[in-house]
């Protein structure tokens, strides 16, 4: 979102993203050195070690915006389809969601009566079928996903204050708009965990990514913990992935490098006569540090070495899910070069109208690279320390919006969680009959945030700065009943 400064002062988005990679690679080599951080006296920062034994390395991370129906992925409800037609007012489950303290507490208190619970009740409109050894339940539009349902845990309890679509950014920071910006979940672990690939971004964001409606990019943002904690945008494009990352077209690689080692000569020599202040040294170290993402990062985007059967399975020859198939590929080629945390954004789903056509689509478009990531982790040993979270804003409401939509619902919905140490084959908390809300091991989005924290060994109350005031709801609860 754009921002306004006084006396001259620069947004330091806008600044950094003018300064090109250089300015993320110095960046990054100052806060590695304890610098710029503007910490108080007495703090000691992240080692940039786990803290305790860790689960799993990497983190990659799908988020659909626009908000997934719960009750047509994840979390079937046949009680839509039998008193479709009713509202909730002459169902069996009036009671359940009137009476629900969680109603009183949270519907009135939003949203005053609730144009959900005026409306029809729309029926289902996918089937569902028992899959895997597991036998859980998963929609017909999700079928190669379900195939690997015994390798997941699905979260059918969460929970969110945000009923529109700031509740991108709430997901991701665990904040509501109107209280400003603070860290992502990737800026909180690129702040607390070092890099385990020196020639690339630790933090890396594929897609487009929330309006600044909602939040922008302050949902992959590091906030007060500086810049240098923010996701690096990538693009699959080999002839351009990374945006100011190349020093221009008439400067050949050998001349770059050249530059940079006669930097690197004068810089010796400087120091040898003057001792180099560390700010000094970490902006030298960033030259070397910018030239090495150069080389690198075109190097993870050409797809096409990898196999035909491995580009086919991704769906990367089907237009309607090639898109998603290049970063999930990409993906898994991040983390095996040792990327920390990749998060993947894939927009469309907000189906006020025309529901059935808006998720089988979008489901289409997903479903199979999601699986054949889960799949190709599998089959090369990464699974077991690569932890893969699909989520989304909010889930859908039980009842329809015009004719053939659902609208926004905040009150229950479904994520869920694979490899890194979780849990497969299983399921966790529910929603009601109805799908209305979250009844049993409610989880607010941060507790999220505490799983994945704590799977790469990091506890969010050690992370947390001094300086800044945090709430209680900020820092969640690991959900230790998905954990292996």
């Amino acid at each position: 979102m754009n921002q306004s400064f006084p006396c001259g002062r620069v947004d330091r988005r806008a600044a950094l993203s003018k300064m090109g990679l250089t300015a993320v690679a110095m960046s990054s080599m100052l806060a590695r050195d304890g610098l710029g951080n503007g910490l108080v006296d007495g703090w000691t920062a992240p080692t940039g070690q786990p803290m305790f034994a860790p689960k799993a390395k990497s983190v990659i991370w799908f988020f659909m915006l626009g908000g997934t129906s719960h009750m047509e992925s994840f979390d079937p409800k046949p009680a839509l389809t039998t008193y479709a037609g009713k509202t909730i007012d002459d169902s069996p489950y009036k009671s359940d969601v009137l009476d629900s303290p969680f109603y009183r507490k949270k519907v009135r208190d939003f949203a005053g009566t609730p144009r959900a619970l005026m409306a029809k009740i729309y029926p289902l409109q996918i089937g569902f079928k028992k899959r895997g050894e597991s036998g859980i339940e998963v929609s017909d539009w999700w079928p190669h996903v379900g195939g690997c349902v015994d390798d997941l845990a699905i979260v059918r309890s969460m929970w969110t204050t945000d009923n529109d679509h700031a509740a991108q950014l709430q997901f991701h920071t665990g904040r509501h708009v109107f209280d400003g910006f603070y860290p992502s979940i990737g800026s909180w672990i690129h702040y607390g965990l070092g890099t385990l690939n020196e020639n690339l971004p630790q933090f890396v964001v594929m897609g487009g990514g929330p309006g600044d409606c909602c939040g922008g990019s302050g949902a992959h943002e590091g906030s007060y913990l500086g810049p240098a904690h923010s996701g690096v945008p990538l693009r699959v494009d080999p002839s351009n992935p990374l945006s100011f990352a190349t020093p221009g077209n008439l400067v050949t690689v050998a001349e770059r490098r050249a530059q940079l080692d006669l930097l690197r000569d004068l810089h010796a020599q400087a120091n040898n006569d003057y001792a180099l202040d560390p700010a000094l040294k970490a902006r030298i170290e960033s030259y070397a540090l910018a030239f090495r993402m150069q080389m690198a990062v075109p190097e993870i985007v050409q797809l096409n070495r990898e196999t035909a059967a491995t580009q086919e399975a991704y769906g990367l020859n089907d237009p309607a899910c090639q898109n998603m198939g290049r970063m999930a590929l990409t993906s898994r080629r991040l983390v095996e070069q040792g990327v920390r945390f990749v998060q993947i954004y894939d927009d469309g789903w907000d189906a006020h109208s025309k529901l059935l056509s808006n998720h089988e689509t979008r489901s289409k478009a997903v479903d199979q690279p999601i699986a054949a990531l889960l799949k190709d982790l599998k089959q090369r040993g990464m699974l077991d320390e690569t932890l893969v979270v699909w989520a989304t804003e909010f889930g859908r409401t039980p009842g329809t919006e015009g004719a053939d939509g659902r609208d926004h619902h905040n009150y229950g919905f479904s994520v869920w969680l694979a490899g890194g140490g979780i849990k497969g084959g299983m399921t966790h908390g529910k929603t009601d009959e109805l799908g209305f809300h979250a009844v049993e091991h409610r989880h607010y989005v941060t507790d999220i945030h505490a799983t994945v924290l704590h799977q790469l060994g990091l506890d969010p109350r050690k992370l947390s700065l001094p300086s800044q005031k945090r709430l209680e709801i900020d820092y969640g609860e690991p959900i230790r009943e998905i954990m292996a």
